[in-house]
């Protein structure tokens, strides 16, 4: 019988050596590989896990061929162990969740009124599910060799279903995508699953598809010590609660042989200790699907669930073997245990306290560090960053956090991690949108009053008088639409030059000798000339007051009032560009001078502005143009401490390296990169 080959471990002579297997189904495997590691942990080498059927798994844990597995069910696996076996089920992976049974597509059991798997004693409802033709329904059931296949040819026997039901059996794997693929489709869809499985997150009970329930509970001989079991409360999608599934919850438990475990008692308390959430499987499997599933994927989900509960497998493996020395493999072992103390400044989304808890990036960041150290994370608060500095230095704290950026001036005091953050300075500025119609309103005469139609208007006044002057001087002896008296006279003639010029020319006043005529050309060709002039000039006005009214990058800082905030990277970026900048001890009081219109700006770290503007800023503050400047974050550790600083920096890499850190980064800032 060979071993896996991908997951074949490198022994030693002074190492010794767990055999493990592991089932066919692959929904199960991520716990194998948890296990593999825990015991690597606990100071074993693993040879495997090498996959087996259930018979075969059985006989050969009780011949002595192997060691043990993580992928007993029971009771459904109570009858492959003989009375005299020396095999011993061991720990409980999973308490009494491990569901079974059979569904079917909503859609059909709400048209025909299906809910009960004997329904389908009736042809033509199990025509329904006929795929094959033969007249009865082709329910997806369990491969050749699994323990559920006995219970399901059981049930269609009790239930009376032999000639309307037919077992489907092969690579369940297939089958089930081919079902889902159907019901996708619009087909109707008889299957049998279980928990924990891909499935359920593919076809939701209660969502997708229905529970279909036994009419009595019935169960083969050697289960029947479970039969008052099959009633489960609480199953979304069932027709009656509690539901009579037809199969009891199962625990999902290790299996090893009993030579072998009287032989290493330290990892029969290991094996006592381990349990591991439903929800957690049940993730891992519906990730193992949409990743692809290659061995290699899922040996790194069981990586990242021991690397993300650190604190937990500690505590199992010093449960385990107290003596233990911990193999953490490519690194020397630390000494582990005790609190990791951490002065936290409140700077949102890096430390955000609410409720009297703290969250965020860096909060989150520093509880796994501290796990990969077998610590605890203990986090108090302090207002500023000279206090954290001086705790540290004090021995007060161990860490300091908060959205801390490394500058030189910070470096003279007080030592960096590694960056937890790469980033850049952002822009923070009014909204477009909070502008009301007053803001407008005074933005036009604001325009008007810095444009040169001031001067225009005081050229247009003469010309137009100057222009009435010559029209009443030329036309009012013989035009009767100029009075010849002088202020009757000088009114037509101004209201003749007002329309002309303008090329409104109504008509009721026009010229009628040839000077007067040849004036009226010359006056309306000029007019056309000072229109045009004017429309020009409140349009350039309008927009460069437009354009000075608004800030897309740091081109348009120059000659602004902006606000940073001391000692950070924006006090030292704006000078660089020519921009003196209105200095603050703290953020939120650069938020404040914005609101007020004391400053145009703000210039401070882009993670918090993007965050204030998206969740605190009311919709009144936008932040303009793409990140710039880089800034890094670290956190900050005494500079005498050089081995926590080192412990810190390598657990930080090992969250990088298995993709822990990538999916706390996105969750916070988005996937553009870190």
């Amino acid at each position: 019988m060979g071993l896996a080959p991908a997951a074949q471990a490198q022994t030693s002579a002074d190492e010794p050596v767990v055999r493990l297997a592991r089932a066919t189904w692959d929904t199960g495997w991520f716990q194998a590989e948890v296990y593999r590691l825990l015991l690597q942990r606990l100071g074993y080498a693993v040879e495997g896990p090498v996959t087996m059927d259930n018979a075969e798994f059985y006989e050969a844990v009780a011949a002595g061929d192997v060691d043990l597995w993580a992928n007993g069910w029971f009771p459904l696996h109570d009858a492959h162990i003989a009375s005299d076996a020396p095999v011993e089920v061991v720990g409980t992976a999973v308490d009494d969740g491990a569901l079974q049974g059979y569904f079917i597509d909503a859609s059909t059991a709400s048209a025909h009124g299906i809910a009960d798997l004997s329904d389908l004693a009736d042809p033509s409802l199990a025509a329904l599910f006929d795929r094959d033709g033969d007249g009865r329904a082709d329910l997806v059931g369990c491969n050749v060799g699994w323990s559920c296949a006995q219970t399901i040819d059981h049930h269609l026997d009790a239930y009376g279903l032999t000639d309307t039901v037919e077992h489907i059996q092969g690579d369940y794997s297939p089958l089930i995508t081919e079902t889902i693929a159907r019901h996708r489709a619009g087909q109707p869809v008889l299957y049998f699953s279980w928990t924990p499985n891909w499935t359920v997150g593919e076809l939701v009970p209660g969502t997708d598809v229905v529970w279909l329930e036994t009419p009595f509970p019935s169960l083969p001989d050697d289960q029947a010590a479970a039969i008052d079991r099959t009633f489960v409360a609480g199953l979304p999608g069932c027709a009656d609660d509690p539901c009579q599934t037809g199969w009891p919850p199962n625990d999902i438990r290790a299996v090893a042989n009993s030579d072998f475990l009287k032989a290493n008692p330290a990892i029969r308390r290991l094996l006592e200790e381990i349990a591991i959430p439903l929800e957690d499987i049940s993730a891992q499997n519906a990730r193992m699907i949409t990743e692809g599933g290659d061995p290699a994927d899922i040996r790194r989900h069981a990586e990242d669930w021991v690397q993300s509960n650190l604190a937990t497998v500690r505590e199992w493996i010093r449960a385990a073997d107290p003596a233990a020395v911990e193999v953490r493999p490519g690194r020397d072992e630390a000494p582990v245990g005790g609190t990791l103390s951490v002065a936290a400044r409140a700077l949102p989304p890096f430390v955000i306290y609410e409720n009297a808890s703290y969250s965020g990036f860096e909060v989150e960041l520093i509880k796994l560090l501290a796990a990969d150290l077998g610590m605890e994370a203990e986090i108090y608060a302090v207002d500023t960053v000279a206090k954290q500095i001086d705790d540290i230095q004090r021995g007060v704290a161990d860490v300091g956090l908060g959205g801390t950026a490394v500058t030189a001036h910070r470096e003279q005091d007080i030592d960096f991690s590694v960056p937890v953050l790469d980033s850049g300075l952002s822009i923070l500025t009014t909204a477009e949108s909070s502008r009301n119609v007053g803001d407008r309103i005074a933005t036009f005469f604001t325009a008007i009053a810095s444009s040169d139609l001031p001067w225009l208007l005081g050229v247009f006044a003469l010309a137009v008088l100057i222009a009435a002057h010559l029209i009443w001087l030329l036309e009012r002896r013989h035009n009767p639409d100029f009075a010849v008296p002088y202020r009757r006279g000088i009114w037509d003639s101004f209201y003749w030059s007002v329309v002309t010029m303008s090329t409104v020319g109504y008509g009721d006043k026009v010229a009628r000798g040839n000077r007067g005529r040849v004036l009226a050309l010359l006056w309306i060709a000029l007019g056309t000339l000072v229109f045009a002039s004017f429309t020009a000039a409140i349009a350039s006005s309008l927009a460069v007051n437009e354009l000075r009214s608004e800030i897309s990058g740091p081109a348009d800082l120059s000659g602004r009032r902006v606000a940073t905030v001391k000692h950070s990277a924006g006090e030292t970026y704006l000078p660089s560009i020519g921009v003196g900048p209105v200095v603050v001890d703290e953020i939120d009081a650069a938020y404040e001078l914005l609101s007020e219109g004391e400053v145009e700006a703000v210039v401070f770290d882009a993670p918090v502005l993007h965050y204030y503007a998206s969740h605190l800023g009311g919709g009144d503050v936008v932040t303009v143009g793409s990140d710039f400047q880089r800034v890094r974050y670290g956190l900050m550790v005494d500079e005498d401490n050089a081995e926590l600083r080192e412990r810190l920096n390598l657990a930080l890499l090992e969250l990088m390296e298995t993709g822990i850190y990538a999916r706390l980064h996105d969750g916070w800032f988005g996937n553009e990169g870190s």
